[in-house]
């Protein structure tokens, strides 16, 4: 099946409550190629990153399903198809999508598909998420993409470092006093965010090793009880997760077996990747494959065992 095959018609919309009631709007991909009765052996929940909407993981889940997978995207809460009608005064945090909204993702997918083995795929926070929630105990396996601690600090580019230092302490917060919640989309920075989120995100980008210095979470302790195979995805031309910051997000996994790949793009025969570009399309023959054999081979695994 090709990597840039479509399956659109057999997308089916799913709505889900969260631990604190809060309805999710997610997207369910059956797995392709099974003879009728068949049951599904692998099933992926994929977990977004700040501020992206479920559609930019569209082509991805489309080509995991084509290679047999039964595949979850899904919006936190306030992003993208889980967002009230206005954010101004709507109550979220970082720390709810972390601790709440995975884990309710995870319980579904394994609702809906009881015998299969679990995996995760976690983008940038979404990566962060599987160190916090209790439902990675769970999973056989996860994939994590440019995950990395988000202390400005780490940002190598000093024009880059300026600016997003400039957004947490002062355009971001501002925004969140004046209207209510974060214009993300009318500043190039995707979605809109619930000001909650903006407010917990901009305190820890300011702490020099990011939430693990956050007594209140306790992500230390949260990702050192973790015990899962991990293969870590990072790209020479991401400006956020660098080699550095990964490094300093992964070593706190210390009791998960790490594969970490640390990709220039032109070693690919791509252009760019950055820190979004592993979902797009033009990554699909490229990179796609690579990851997939990596799932498989975990699936494969617990199936021998």
């Amino acid at each position: 099946m090709s990597a840039t095959s479509a399956h659109q018609s057999n997308q089916a919309p799913i709505r889900f409550k969260a631990g604190d009631g809060y309805r999710l709007a997610g997207t369910l991909y059956p797995a392709q190629g099974r003879r009728p009765g068949q049951a599904v052996t692998a099933a992926v929940v994929i977990h977004p990153a700040t501020a992206v909407p479920q559609r930019l993981y569209q082509p991805f889940a489309e080509f995991l399903a084509s290679c047999g997978y039964a595949v979850l995207t899904y919006d936190y809460r306030g992003i993208g198809s889980s967002a009230p009608a206005s954010l101004r005064g709507f109550s979220a945090s970082m720390r709810d999508w972390m601790e709440l909204d995975v884990a309710a993702a995870t319980q579904v997918l394994r609702e809906h598909f009881p015998g299969a083995s679990l995996l995760a795929v976690g983008h940038s926070v979404g990566g962060h998420a599987l160190g916090i929630s209790e439902a990675t105990h769970q999973l056989r396996a996860a994939l994590i993409v440019a995950a990395h601690a988000g202390y400005t600090g780490f940002i190598e580019q000093s024009v880059e470092r300026w600016r997003v230092g400039a957004m947490m302490r002062h355009v971001g917060p501002w925004c969140c006093r004046l209207l209510g919640y974060m214009p993300g989309s009318k500043l190039g920075l995707g979605e809109d965010l619930p000001a909650g989120v903006m407010r917990q995100w901009a305190r820890w980008t300011r702490l020099p090793n990011y939430f693990f210095d956050d007594p209140q979470l306790g992500a230390v302790q949260r990702f050192a009880q973790k015990r899962l195979p991990l293969l870590v995805l990072g790209f020479d031309d991401d400006p956020w997760a660098t080699r550095r910051a990964i490094s300093a997000m992964m070593r706190h996994y210390s009791h998960c077996p790490i594969e970490h790949r640390q990709i220039a793009p032109a070693t690919v025969g791509l252009d760019a990747i950055g820190h979004m570009g592993f979902f797009r399309r033009a990554s699909a023959r490229k990179l796609w494959p690579m990851a997939e054999a990596w799932l498989r081979a975990q699936v494969s695994e617990r199936n021998a065992a």
